[in-house]
Formats: C-alpha cells, structure tokens, sequence
C-alpha cells in the first residue's frame, strides 16, 4: 500500500505536520489580501476586520488544502 499523501515533512531529522505550511501559505496570502483591502479602501465597509481577516485566512486553508497541499 503506497499512500501518496504525504503524513509529515521532514528538515533534517525534525518532522513537521503538513498543516504548518498551508498554514504559513493561507496566512501570508491573508495578509496580502487584507493590504488590497485597504489599498482598495474597501475594509471600510466590514465592521470587525479581525473576524474578516481570520474568515479570509480559512478560506484560503481550505482552498489550499483541496487544490495544492493535501493533508
């Protein structure tokens, strides 16, 4: 049985969950996301940036979960 998704990613002998780089990679785009809003002026029109920004994060877990890095 050859499972192709990988279980845990490793660094020299330290092994990591797959989730912290989706994590790093939502979160980064989050925030650039967040810059564009209020660039575009449009994070004038949401009352509590923080849950948006935390609702913004976990779409882009899930979409970096289901198209790129599966875990």
């Amino acid at each position: 049985m050859d499972n192709n998704f990988p279980h845990e990613l490793s660094i020299g002998d330290v092994y990591f969950s797959p989730i912290l780089p989706v994590l790093l990679f939502a979160f980064l785009a989050a925030a650039i996301t967040v810059v564009l809003l209020n660039k575009l002026k449009l994070a004038r029109f949401l009352t509590a940036p923080a849950y948006v920004f935390i609702a913004i994060m976990t779409l882009y877990v899930i979409l970096i979960d289901t198209f790129w890095i599966k875990f």
